[in-house]
């Protein structure tokens, strides 16, 4: 029996409608079902403020970040599309991204790692732009710039500057000016907003600005069963597309391998960051889900056999049971 995912890979219209309604009705489920979300213990006080207009496991909250996701979705779309990081029209990376952030129930009221995630994307779009031209500045600058934002948000989110300068060196894009643009970019923004502080609080602790307190727990006494089982799980499936991809990639342009490189290196920064900072490892997970579902698309939509057929059918099952096993008591 062949498994295809053609049908999947390019749907119709209303397949691709049908779909991503079954993402969002997933989503809502968490809401319903009374999953209640736990709140990273470590967090910004700009996060707090803005958590604190929109109140947690509320309907509210639910729907303000699946509208966020929805919207970043999009977005995920647009920068495969511009960069043809997949070389061929797929359908997949946005199903992989709505299925992800729909199974991680944690992400469903953290607003600000979704607005995070959202500045990320727009900072790839600078990024990716660099490829093969030194005088690159102005974009340099702006990547810089959306991630600082991003990290007054998630403050441990600025350590990821330096594995952008890698990426410059893989871009061939790395000069003294735009190393440079790329430091200016990432102070701006901290400049601006510890400016705004003492304007308003002369007497504000800066210190209370920071939340970097690398929280390493690697024991997983906290964690079910299930999710050890289900984290397992996909990684291994993300470990082997990655070996897939690999082997196709000498199909693929010289600039096009370049930025799968990168992603890869922004996969595992981010894991790492994620068990440096456990107690805060919820607000990496939107930023893990969009470059996982390029990561894992790619191979799936170049290479279609019954292999790679039969491994996507195992990655929806495996995050339909984990779903499942959130309504079961361990």
């Amino acid at each position: 029996m062949r498994v295809s995912l053609k049908n999947i890979i390019v749907p119709s219209i209303p397949l691709a409608g049908l779909l991503i309604v079954a993402c969002c009705g997933l989503w809502l489920s968490a809401f319903f079902g009374a999953r209640i979300i736990t709140l990273p213990s470590q967090s910004t006080t700009l996060l707090h403020n803005v958590q604190t207009y929109v109140a947690p496991n509320t309907l509210i909250s639910t729907l303000l970040s699946l509208s966020f996701t929805l919207f970043n979705a999009f977005l995920l779309a647009q920068l495969n599309n511009r960069f043809t990081i997949i070389r061929t029209r797929t359908f997949l990376p946005l199903l992989v991204f709505m299925l992800l952030m729909s199974t991680w129930n944690e992400t469903h009221t953290i607003d600000g790692s979704h607005i995070a995630l959202t500045l990320f994307i727009f900072s790839l779009f600078y990024f990716f732009s660099m490829v093969r031209n030194k005088n690159n500045s102005e974009q340099a600058f702006m990547g810089s710039f959306l991630i600082s934002v991003g990290s007054i948000l998630i403050n441990p989110l600025i350590s990821i500057i330096p594995v952008c300068w890698i990426g410059f060196i893989m871009f061939q894009s790395l000069t003294l000016r735009t190393f440079l643009a790329s430091i200016f970019g990432t102070l701006a923004p901290w400049i601006l907003y510890l400016s705004v502080l003492l304007l308003l609080n002369p007497s504000y602790d800066f210190r209370q600005a920071f939340v970097i307190t690398p929280n390493i727990d690697l024991t997983f006494s906290t964690l079910l069963l299930p999710r050890i089982i289900y984290i397992a799980l996909i990684t291994v499936i993300m470990i082997i597309s990655i070996i897939i991809l690999y082997s196709l990639t000498h199909s693929d342009a010289i600039d096009t391998r370049n930025k799968l490189n990168f992603l890869v290196l922004l996969l595992v920064a981010f894991s790492v960051l994620s068990l440096l900072f456990m107690s805060q490892f919820v607000l990496f997970l939107p930023i893990i889900a969009l470059v996982y579902s390029l990561l894992i698309s790619h191979p799936l939509t170049l290479k279609q056999n019954n292999f790679t057929g039969i491994l996507f059918l195992i990655f929806c099952v495996v995050n339909i049971a984990y779903v499942i096993s959130k309504y079961i008591q361990i």
